[in-house]
Formats: C-alpha cells, structure tokens, sequence
C-alpha cells in the first residue's frame, strides 16, 4: 500500500502552494516531476506483477474446479460398486479443492480491486504529471522573460538615457578629431624628408638673392631718372 500513500500525496499536492514557498520554483518543479516518474514506474510494475498473479489464480481456479470434477466422479464411482467409505473420501478431497477453490476466488477479486485502483491511480498520475510538465514549461518560459525584463529595467534605472546619448555624441566626435588627424597625414605625408626641406630652403634664398638684385636696378632706374630731369627743366628755361 505504500505506492498508493505516495501516489495520493502527490496527486493531491497543490502544485502552485509549493511553488509560492519555494525558493527555486524550478527545482521543485524538477523533483516532483521526477517523484511522479519513479511512481508511474512502480505503480507500472506492482500492475505487472498483480496481472501475473491474476494469471497463475486463474490457472489455479481451472484446475481446482477440475480436481474437485474429478474427485465426483470417483465418489460416483465407488457408490456404483458399494464402496461408501471410498466415496466419502472422494467428496472429502473435492471439499478440500472446492474450499482452496473460494480462497483462489477471493483472491482474484482482491487482485481485480487492486488492478482498477492501480489503473485509476495511474491515469490520475498520468494527468497530474502532464500538467506538472507544461507548468514547469511555462514557467521556465516566464523566468526566462522576467529575467530579460528586469536586465532592462535595472538597465534603465543605472542609466540616463539623455545622458548616455551625449557621451556618444562626444566619443564621436572624438573619433571625428582622430579622422581629421589621419586625413593630415594624406595631405602633407609623414615621409616628408629633411631633404627635401633644406631644398625649399635653397630655393627661398635664391629667390631672395634675385628679389634683392630687382630691388637694386629699380633703384639704380629712379636715380637715372631723377638726374635726368633737371637738365631739361634748364634747357627749356635759356630757350
């Protein structure tokens, strides 16, 4: 009977009043998950093993009936030949076979009562087992969810979002200065060599070597021509 006090006790259990005390709802889900398995299992097996007995009963039962058949017969015969003593034993033995007989009769009844409960507990396991794996499929769904949720949530509540969108703001333009950097050195390459910067040097004083030489020859014109006025203002003048 201790199959049937676990088997009650798990059908009967309130599945949702577990699960509000629970500290992990999912673990407990596992375990009577796991419980209701191992019972289904017994309840299978003890099932098997009433339907072998019910089985050898019968087997039984047919050959008591026929024993007690035979042991008739024989008392029949041993009246015929005036042999009371011998058929009072007969019917003695088919009383002996007739009496095992209702103990094997009570028995199978006994067997039958016990392979309906068997099969009743086992549907209302069945069910209660089916119902326990779709909680816990909803609920590890739910805890998935939550769990997502509440990242979010705390995500929101750690962050403001105003002020996460000017720090962007700011390491973009940062990676904008960085840009402008590398677009320099495309414009005035880091292989300029200090060859090439002496040279400009070189032309910088040739260039000003030939500005001085223009500079002394419009000088040397304007005196030219600063000379060369008098002489005709006095010319003019004697005419």
């Amino acid at each position: 009977m201790g199959v049937f006090t676990r088997m009650n006790d798990i059908v009967q259990a309130n599945f949702n009043a577990m699960l509000d005390k629970a500290e992990d709802p999912q673990k407990v889900m596992r375990l009577i998950i796991q419980e209701m398995e191992e019972t289904l299992v017994e309840l299978r097996s003890t099932s098997a093993k009433n339907l072998a007995e019910q089985k050898e009963s019968l087997r039984k039962q047919e050959r008591l009936a026929a024993d007690a058949k035979m042991w008739t017969d024989k008392a029949e015969l041993a009246l015929r030949h005036n042999k009371e003593e011998l058929a009072r034993a007969a019917l003695i033995q088919k009383q002996e076979c007739l009496a095992e007989q209702e103990i094997v009769v009570k028995n199978l009844s006994v067997i039958d009562e016990n392979l309906q409960l068997l099969e009743s507990d086992a549907h209302k396991l069945s069910t209660k087992l089916l119902e326990a794996k779709q909680k816990q499929k909803i609920l590890s769904s739910k805890e998935v969810t939550i769990t997502t949720r509440l990242k979010a949530k705390n995500m929101q509540a750690r962050y403001d979002v105003d002020t996460a969108i000017e720090k962007f703001a700011s390491y973009e333009r940062k990676v904008s200065d960085l840009e402008a950097q590398v677009d320099a050195y495309d414009i005035v390459p880091s292989t300029y060599s200090l060859a090439q910067e002496i040279a400009n040097l070189a032309q910088e004083s040739s260039l000003d070597q030939e500005l001085i030489k223009l500079k002394a020859k419009l000088q040397s014109d304007s005196v030219s021509t600063d000379v060369a006025q008098p002489s005709s203002s006095t010319n003019s003048s004697a005419a």
